[in-house]
């Protein structure tokens, strides 16, 4: 059994992928930018800023000054009409006395809203919850969870990660950490396991109960 579990939050905790990339293809659409769902999928799991720079590369506009200030108010309109909790991720946390943290990609302020639209606010301590904004590299760089392992008292050994980006899967590996990949998510395409696995995942699953049940017993 690992001494700490690090959750990521979007994918993982709630189930906000599909809902982040309507609100971010729409905020782009408004400005004369086509941003398909195969090229947001490629830049899930990654730092806000990192994404929206390969978004820029990869379509050769970037979105006008000023327009960057729309993302957060449209993604977080859709989170709270429409955000959930990831299937099975309650009983997981309910039935878990293993410490835990978040470890997310997103900014503090969105995190904090999806866990409390989710309702999931009460199985992490305020000081417990970290995000890529507190580092200086953004997954797949291992800083944001050796950070969290540092602030949490726990060797990056002691550590499993639950991710479910190659992006953070490669970030967990660089840190030391056992990476189990989560592949239960809306998002999550059939090759999202190979995907996984290829990224160094120590084991894939689709099923919070399994990992439940995994963590409990290794």
């Amino acid at each position: 059994m690992p001494d700490l579990v690090v959750f990521d939050c979007d994918g993982v905790l709630v189930d906000s992928e599909m809902l982040a990339g309507e609100a971010l293809r729409a905020v782009h659409r408004a400005h004369g930018i086509e941003i398909s769902a195969e090229l947001f999928a490629s830049i899930i799991g990654m730092k806000s800023a990192d994404g929206l720079a390969a978004l820029a590369r990869a379509t050769g506009r970037a979105l006008p000054p000023g327009a960057e200030a729309e993302l957060w108010p449209a993604t977080a309109a859709v989170f709270r009409e429409r955000l959930r909790p990831s299937d099975g991720v309650v009983d997981l946390l309910a039935g878990s006395r293993l410490q835990r943290c978040v470890a997310s990609s997103s900014h503090p302020e969105r995190i904090r809203l999806s866990l409390a639209v989710a309702g999931l606010q009460r199985f992490f301590e305020p000081d417990a919850v970290f995000s890529a904004s507190q580092v200086e590299r953004g997954k797949p760089a291992p800083d944001l969870f050796l950070y969290a392992a540092a602030r949490m008292g726990v060797e990056p050994g002691r550590c499993a990660v639950i991710e479910d980006s190659r992006f953070g899967i490669m970030a967990a590996k660089a840190a030391g950490m056992m990476a189990i990949g989560y592949v239960g998510g809306s998002h999550a395409a059939p090759s999202a396991g190979a995907i996984l696995t290829e990224a160094g995942a120590d084991w894939v699953s689709a099923s919070m109960a399994e990992i439940a049940t995994r963590l409990g017993s290794d």
